[in-house]
C-alpha cells in the first residue's frame, strides 16, 4: 500500500511517457508488485493453473528486452518488526493491543518475521525468478522491504528508475519511480520524478515522511483528525528541513495544538458544537497507540535507515553484471510452464533479442564516435533489408540477420534502422532502383510487342487467304474440253427427272435439289466463260 492517499497527492506530478523512453535504461523491479498486479487482473483458478501471470510477465520482459533495458528483480526479505501489525491485519489476524502511557515500560524490540517460503505466492516468485534467469535477468533478495532496496540502488545511481506500486518508495530515497507500464500498440509508462515533486509541491523526502506519520502508512496508523489537505498544509507550514525534528520533539500534542491554531474561528466553533453533541475518539487514540513520540521516532528511523544491502556490497555488485541469455533453458521452462514448442518460444523471443543487440551495436558505435575511435570491433547484426512493411500502422523493415541464434528474418522499426545503419537503407534503395532499371532495359514494353505479333499473324493469314482466292478463281469449266462442257452444263442446269412414286429419290437428285439456290450463279458463270471463249456465236 505505502502511504495513505500519497498517489492522489502526487497526481499533478504524474507523467505519461512513451514506451521507448525506457530505451537503454537500467531498471529495478519490485517483483512482488508485478505478480500481484497480474494475479489481481486474473482471479480465476484456471488462470493460476495455466500460469497466466507468468505468461504476462514473459511478454512484459520481452518488450523491455527489445528496448535494451537491463532489468534487476528485487524480492522481499523478512517482514520488518514495525510492519508486523499491518501484516497481521491484512491476513485477518488480530494482534493483542496493550494500553501505552507514560508509566508503561518500553517493550523489547520485536525481531523481523521470516516469510513463508512454501506459500503459493512464494512459489510464484520462485517461478518468476527462474524465468528471469533464463532471460538473463538477475535477482536480488532484499533483507526486508523490496521497495527500500530499489530506492537504495536508485539513489546510488546504480539504476535509472524503479518499478513499483508502493508509494512509500519515495520515503526510502527513490528519485525516479515507474508505477504502471502498458504494452499496447502505443505503449507508455507512468512516471514520477522526485525533482517534480520538490518543484511543484514543495515536498522533499522529509516532508513525505511527515505526511506518512500524519496520514498513516504500513508502519503507522496516522494521527486522528488529519486529512489529506490538513496534513499537506501543516507540513508545508513547517518546511522540509525542520518538519521531522519538530514532529519528533514536540509530539502529537504540539501538532494538534498547531493545527487548532491554524484553523479559523468558524472551524473551531463547528468542531466545538460537534464535540458537545458526540465526543468520539478513534480506537487507536483510546489505546494510546497513535501519535506517540516513540512511535514517531521509530517510523522516521525505519524510513531514513532501512535494512538493505549497501550499494558496494557483494550481493549488489553481483546483480549489476549482465547475465547471458540461456536459450535452451528458456525453451525448457516455456514448454514446462506454457506447453510451447521450442520453435514457438524462439518465434517469441529471438526477434526481441536481435533488436536488443542492434540497439547495443548503436550504443557501441555512438560511444566510439564520441571518443574519436573510427573502427568498431563488432559488425552490424543486420545483414540486409528484405522489404519495407507496416506493423500496426507503423513503418517497419523486414531485415535479415547474421549469427543470431538461428533467426533468419524479422521486422524492426524503421526509425531504429535509420538511426543505427542508414547505409543498409541506402543499399536497399539502390538495389531496388537497379533492379527496376535492368528490368526495363531487358524487356521492351509488353503492349507494343503483343501488337506487332498480332499484326504479323494477321498479315500471314491474309496472304494465305489471297493465295487460296487466286487458286479458287480458276473455273474448272476452262480446263475441260468444249465437247464435255455442254454435258457438264447440262448436268447442272438440267437435272435428271425422277419418278415421285419411287421409294426415295436418287442421291444425286437430292444433292441437286439442295443446290437449287446457286443455279443462277452457275448460269452467270457459264455466260462469262462463254463470252471469253474463242468460239464465235455463229459457229454455235
Amino acid at each position: 500500500m505505502g502511504v495513505k492517499n500519497l498517489w492522489d497527492i502526487l497526481e499533478s506530478c504524474k507523467k505519461t511517457l512513451p514506451l521507448h523512453h525506457l530505451q537503454n535504461k537500467k531498471l529495478c523491479v519490485d517483483l512482488s508488485c508485478w505478480l500481484v498486479q497480474f494475479a489481481t487482473a486474473c482471479r480465476s483458478p484456471a488462470c493460476v493453473k495455466e500460469k497466466v501471470y507468468l505468461r504476462n510477465l514473459f511478454h512484459r520482459l520481452r518488450a523491455l528486452i527489445a528496448l535494451n533495458c537491463s532489468v534487476i528483480f528485487v524480492t522481499d526479505g523478512s517482514i520488518p518488526s514495525i510492519k508486523l501489525a499491518t501484516y497481521r491485519r491484512r491476513l485477518g489476524l488480530q494482534a493483542p493491543v496493550e494500553r501505552i502511557n507514560e508509566s508503561t515500560k518500553p517493550l523489547p524490540p520485536v525481531p523481523s518475521l521470516r516469510r513463508n517460503k512454501g506459500s503459493e505466492f512464494s512459489c510464484m516468485m520462485k517461478e518468476a525468478k527462474m524465468l528471469g534467469m533464463a532471460l538473463g535477468i538477475p535477482s536480488l533478495d532484499g533483507i526486508e522491504e523490496a521497495e527500500a532496496q530499489c530506492a537504495v540502488l536508485n539513489s546510488a545511481s546504480l539504476c535509472d528508475g524503479c518499478f513499483t506500486s508502493d508509494s512509500d518508495i519515495f520515503l526510502f530515497g527513490a528519485r525516479t519511480v515507474y508505477r504502471d507500464i502498458i504494452l499496447a500498440d502505443s505503449g507508455y509508462v507512468v512516471c514520477y520524478e522526485m525533482a517534480d515533486i520538490e518543484r511543484k509541491l514543495g515536498f522533499g523526502r522529509n516532508s513525505l515522511i511527515s505526511l506518512s506519520l500524519l496520514l498513516g502508512s504500513d508502519y503507522s496508523n496516522g494521527v486522528h483528525g488529519f486529512g489529506t489537505e490538513t496534513a499537506c498544509r501543516f507540513v508545508k507550514s513547517i518546511g522540509d528541513d525542520s518538519v521531522l525534528n519538530q514532529m519528533a520533539l514536540e509530539g502529537v500534542a504540539a501538532i494538534r495544538k498547531k493545527r487548532d491554531k491554524d484553523r479559523t474561528e468558524k472551524d473551531r466553533f463547528t468542531e466545538h458544537t460537534e464535540n458537545n453533541i458526540c465526543v468520539k475518539k478513534s480506537a487507536n487514540e483510546e489505546h494510546g497507540l497513535v501519535g506517540s513520540e516513540s512511535q514517531f521516532t521509530e517510523v522516521i528511523d525505519a524510513f531514513l535507515n532501512p535494512k538493505c544491502h549497501s550499494p558496494d556490497s557483494e550481493a549488489v555488485q553481483r546483480v549489476c553484471v549482465d547475465l547471458p541469455f540461456l536459450k535452451s533453458e528458456l525453451q525448457q521452462l516455456c514448454e514446462m510452464f506454457f506447453g510451447w514448442s521450442p520453435e514457438k518460444t524462439d518465434e517469441y523471443i529471438l526477434p526481441k533479442i536481435a533488436e536488443r543487440d542492434l540497439r547495443r551495436f548503436w550504443n557501441l558505435t555512438h560511444t566510439s564516435s564520441a571518443l574519436g575511435v573510427d573502427t568498431v570491433p563488432v559488425t552490424c547484426p543486420v545483414s540486409a533489408i528484405v522489404k519495407p512493411r507496416k506493423v500496426h500502422g507503423e513503418e517497419y523493415y523486414e531485415v535479415s540477420w547474421r549469427n543470431m541464434e538461428g533467426l533468419k528474418v524479422s521486422s524492426v522499426p524503421a526509425d531504429l534502422i535509420q538511426s543505427v545503419c542508414p547505409e543498409k537503407i541506402a543499399e536497399f534503395l539502390s538495389k531496388k532502383d537497379e533492379e527496376k532499371h535492368n528490368k526495363q532495359k531487358r524487356k521492351p514494353k509488353p503492349a507494343k510487342q503483343t501488337n506487332k505479333t498480332a499484326i504479323n499473324e494477321v498479315d500471314k493469314q491474309l496472304k494465305e487467304l489471297l493465295i487460296t482466292i487466286k487458286d479458287g478463281a480458276r473455273n474448272p469449266l476452262t480446263d475441260i474440253s468444249n465437247n464435255s462442257r455442254e454435258n457438264y452444263v447440262r448436268d447442272i442446269l438440267e437435272p435428271d427427272f425422277f419418278d415421285l412414286c419411287t421409294p426415295s429419290p436418287p442421291p444425286r437428285a437430292s444433292k441437286v435439289a439442295k443446290s437449287r439456290k446457286p443455279i443462277a450463279q452457275s448460269v452467270h458463270l457459264i455466260e462469262i466463260i462463254d463470252s471469253e471463249s474463242d468460239v464465235s456465236p455463229g459457229a454455235c
